[in-house]
């Protein structure tokens, strides 16, 4: 048997060589007070985009918020994320919060020292401040939603479709408002799918989303319940509990995309959650039945835990709508009326002749909150839209005119997944293959351009060229075969018509005989 293993060392020979670093992702675009980022891979090559891309917003919303609202409890609520008894992460998205950090490293903006408790601390804000009884007034959501379909939407441009509008009200803090990103994330995991969020930079976890099959998801705060959590429950993070059922291909694996699938990630959690929520879900009306196409769950840490509310529910709002904003409806059968839900109720008449604008409209002159509305965004599942209006130049979002975004360009992968970023236009590296005898030489190339890629030995004398032409941009990996090249040191000439680059590794052969 024959066994072979490569040790490459690494040389540095010219001060010409780039440094590089593969990011698999890309800003969008960058206008409307928004920040549109796509990102493509597992969660680590995700996660290393997102810090690496806009590390900058990330610092800076750490800084000036999320160091201000916990204060000097920064670091309990660190220490119970570490310590992982009231609150419970997967370990994939630690892993992920950690890619966020060393993107941020790598493209010099974490000049702040934040770490990877520091990212998902700000993903479960909500459930630490509830944990360590944080007094601060500017982290409550006044949120709310309203969901038509079926026969309210009826006879309108929608013809029995469904939509759902849903305004954030959050108080327009500056490091809030002027870093507002859609983060859109396409998997390379086999059991996931594409999904994105609407929030704030450094969000990985879900406020706001929706994914490739239809399913909405938006988080609001119950704003009536007032117990607390209870210890050692390892609670999930309501946002992250909401990226599971957004994120997984199926998450109840049933051959369904509807409303199920948020309702069981969420009932995943039997002890409930570390403060009171409520979570608005719409999919699309394929799923027939009206429970699965639109839902309001009402979650809690103490009993009852989850509670499901759908049409069938006596809850005052007319046919196939539903409505909530910040209050118990159907939990311990409190019918919490708040001013706004009567409102958009009135509002609503008889239920029927629902349009795409009407929705808009109902929810913009009946629900919003004076002065503390930052986002407002409608999803139309079947139509394949995402319209949103955001705080900007000092006017609340539901004042300022949507901009609609096409949901199928959104889930698109429009780069390879191996999109290449480097500092400068080239870039060279390598690594062995452990136990073959195969190592491979990696070529990065930012853009299109003609590439000559030679290999000589330690004499000087050219042993093979191993491209000669012009390349698109993009990754490149060859295989070094044993076959060509003995033990010895050898030398890589990659030019290009604006630089040349020298490479220089020694390679050792081992060869075990048994």
């Amino acid at each position: 048997m024959k066994k072979i293993i490569f040790l490459l060392l690494f040389y540095i020979l010219f001060s010409q060589f780039s440094y590089s670093q593969q990011v698999s992702g890309k800003i969008i675009s960058d206008k409307n007070n928004i920040t549109i980022i796509k990102l493509w891979g597992t969660h680590q090559e995700r996660g290393f985009a997102y810090g690496y891309l806009i590390g900058d917003k990330i610092t800076d919303i750490y800084n000036n918020y999320i160091k201000h609202i916990f204060g000097p409890s920064l670091p309990v609520a660190k220490s119970i994320i570490l310590q992982a008894k009231d609150i419970k992460i997967d370990s994939i998205y630690k892993i992920e919060a950690k890619a966020i950090i060393a993107g941020m490293d790598s493209s010099g903006t974490n000049n702040a020292g934040i770490d990877y408790l520091d990212i998902l601390a700000s993903n479960s804000l909500l459930d630490l401040s509830k944990l360590i009884r944080l007094k601060n007034k500017n982290i409550k959501l006044g949120c709310s939603s309203l969901l038509s379909w079926g026969a309210s939407t009826m006879g309108t441009d929608l013809d029995m479709e469904s939509v759902i509008s849903r305004f954030v009200d959050w108080k327009p803090y500056p490091p809030i408002t002027n870093n507002q990103v859609m983060v859109i994330h396409i998997p390379s995991e086999a059991d996931e799918q594409p999904w994105l969020l609407i929030g704030f930079a450094g969000q990985m976890s879900v406020l706001s989303g929706s994914n490739k099959s239809g399913i909405s998801a938006f988080q609001h705060q119950l704003c009536d319940f007032k117990e607390n959590p209870r210890f050692n429950m390892k609670y999930e993070p309501i946002w992250f509990a909401l990226r599971k059922g957004l994120e997984k291909n199926d998450f109840n694996n049933d051959g369904y995309f509807n409303t199920n699938d948020i309702r069981d990630a969420l009932s995943a959690n039997k002890n409930g959650y570390a403060d009171g929520y409520i979570v608005s879900v719409l999919a699309p009306s394929s799923a027939v039945d009206d429970s699965l196409i639109a839902l309001i769950a009402e979650l809690a840490p103490q009993k009852p835990f989850l509670t499901f509310r759908n049409n069938s529910y006596n809850d005052n709002t007319p046919l196939d709508n539903l409505y909530t904003a910040n209050y118990e409806i159907k939990r311990n059968n409190h019918h919490h009326y708040c001013w706004r839900y009567n409102a958009v109720n009135n509002a609503l008449k008889n239920g029927t002749n629902i349009s795409i604008n009407k929705n808009w409209k109902i929810m913009r002159d009946n629900s919003h909150q004076k002065g503390i509305n930052i986002q407002f965004m409608q999803v139309i599942p079947e139509k394949k839209i995402l319209n949103l209006s955001l705080y900007q130049n000092n006017k609340c979002a539901y004042q300022n005119a949507p901009v609609s975004y096409n949901l199928d360009y959104l889930f698109s992968l429009d780069k390879p997944t191996k999109y290449i970023k480097t500092h400068n236009d080239l870039s060279l590296s390598y690594y062995s293959v452990p136990f073959t005898s195969t190592a491979k030489i990696i070529l990065n190339n930012n853009k299109f351009q003609y590439i000559t890629l030679s290999a000589y030995n330690n004499k000087g004398k050219r042993i093979t060229t191993i491209v000669d032409k012009f390349l698109p941009a993009g990754y490149y990996q060859f295989n070094i075969q044993d076959d060509n090249y003995n033990n010895g040191i050898y030398f890589y000439k990659l030019k290009s018509p604006s630089k040349t680059i020298y490479k220089k590794i020694i390679l050792t052969c081992i060869i075990n005989n048994f």
